[in-house]
């Protein structure tokens, strides 16, 4: 019998979006994904331009600020992951500048590259450098969302980081496993997206010994992640950079709608690493509501570092929390789990298993986050895309344009609904690897009922937390 997500729609559902003839003509172009990149690149400018001309002012007046941590991080986490994956590091402008240095060109082929094409080290093949360095830039939050120069140092330092790490080690490491703040979150939730790209037929792709799409051709470049592309288990890694799509000779890879959070499903690769990242994103979105929309006036106090002794206070609590307090209560849950189903089954499976089933509520906890982002701060756009630089211009006859909260009235009940999806997606998927876990059905029930209680607890705390 075929599972099926939310008993509605089957797990193995797949339409191929580049079966559409026009799509897979842009998609094959080499002007895709330059041209998007380019385009970004430009907005990005002026958000530097910004950021440094902002200096230490007000934050909520600025593009900096208003377009990093309201437009995009909106769009990042409403639509580009939910809907298009990775789509996000596809169209990044970031490392741009080292992936050209690399080819020594923008558009041309260039498989054999520039640089010291250094290999990665194997012991850091994985997400926990990026969780670390991830936990460690949310110490910053209080000077980021608030500071135009701060983002500013931020972006250049990827920037720049791009570029002297990409001139050492080869391809896309950067991006992979250390660069970029928000690349381990981006991996990990594009486990939810209702896109993939896989290969059309795993048979040609099996028959064809000659791997283009690893060691590219004329028409495009091995693939810069480093992955197999014709063996692509899940998104976490798979950077969307189509390459894959232009190196192919039987035209076998496909960008697929599918049904959501089926990757998770995939039961091999699974780790620690991405267990913790999955505490650390759920723990992070807890820490940064009560820092930028809670009443506790001393914790953001603490991040905005008014004392040093109260930020050092911040950082520890902040470290404990995601890294000991919630992974620690989620273990005696599945302890609990391992003794009522069947406590021969590894303890280490059982909680790196069952540790997917906080990324539904994980995702959905951060929409919920951003609605309060969404429906006060918006308006504040208004005013900095008519006088971007605070200098004075009124680019759109916006610049004197209030700011206006609207549906802030309504906005608990989309909070409420968005939690309340959340579990019951969470719930779904996480009996699915209950069943996986355990060998027999009665064993999974049995077992999943602690991991189910956590669940719900969680959405109670996080909907009183979000609306109380």
């Amino acid at each position: 019998m075929t599972e099926k997500i939310l008993g509605l729609i089957p797990v193995d559902w797949r339409f191929e979006l580049t079966s559409l003839p026009y799509v897979r003509k842009i998609i094959k172009s080499r002007w895709m994904p330059f041209l998007p990149i380019v385009l970004n690149l430009s907005v990005f400018t002026i958000i530097l331009m910004a950021g440094f001309v902002g200096g230490v002012s007000a934050g909520n007046y600025n593009f900096g600020i208003m377009f990093v941590w309201i437009v995009w991080w909106l769009l990042l986490m409403m639509v580009m992951v939910p809907f298009f994956s990775r789509i996000w590091c596809m169209i990044c402008p970031l490392p741009a500048f080292g992936e050209w240095l690399q080819r020594l060109g923008f558009m041309k082929v260039r498989n054999k590259l520039f640089g010291l094409n250094k290999k990665w080290p194997k012991a850091l093949k994985n997400m926990w450098l990026v969780n670390f360095l991830f936990l460690g830039t949310t110490y910053t939050t209080g000077f980021l969302t608030t500071r135009p120069i701060a983002t500013f140092i931020l972006l250049m330092s990827i920037i720049i980081g791009s570029i002297v790490l990409m001139a050492v080690f080869e391809k896309r490491n950067f991006c992979k496993y250390i660069g970029c703040p928000v690349g381990g979150f981006l991996g990990l939730y594009s486990n939810m997206a209702v896109t993939e790209i896989r290969a059309k037929d795993p048979q040609i792709c099996k028959d064809h010994k000659h791997k283009d799409c690893v060691i590219g051709n004329e028409k495009g470049h091995a693939c810069p992640w480093m992955i197999l592309p014709f063996d692509i288990g899940r998104n976490t890694y798979c950077g969307m950079c189509l390459e894959c799509f232009k190196t192919c000779p039987y035209d076998n890879m496909a960008i697929n709608l599918r049904p959501p959070a089926t990757d998770l499903l995939v039961d091999k690769n699974r780790g620690l690493d991405e267990a913790w990242k999955a505490f650390i994103m759920l723990g992070i979105a807890i820490f940064f509501f009560l820092i930028m929309q809670g009443n506790m006036g001393f914790l953001k106090d603490w991040a905005n570092a008014k004392t040093t002794e109260g930020y050092l206070t911040f950082v520890v609590l902040h470290s404990i929390f995601n890294l000991l307090l919630i992974p620690g209560v989620f273990f005696v849950f599945v302890y609990a789990s391992r003794t009522l189903g069947n406590k021969e089954i590894p303890l280490k499976k059982l909680f790196t298993n069952f540790s997917y089933t906080l990324v539904p509520m994980g995702l959905i906890a951060w929409i919920a986050f951003s609605f309060g982002i969404l429906f006060p701060n918006s308006s504040y756009v208004l005013h900095v895309i008519s006088d971007p630089f605070a200098w004075g211009w009124d680019l759109f006859g916006t610049a004197h344009f209030p700011w206006t909260p609207f549906l802030t009235g309504v906005m608990p009940y989309f909070q409420i609904g968005t939690l309340l999806f959340g579990l019951v997606l969470s719930l779904d998927i996480g009996f699915k690897i209950s069943k996986q876990t355990f060998q027999k059905r009665d064993e999974a029930v049995r077992g999943f009922i602690p991991i189910a209680a956590f669940l719900t607890a969680v959405t109670i705390f996080l909907i009183w937390l979000f609306t109380g």
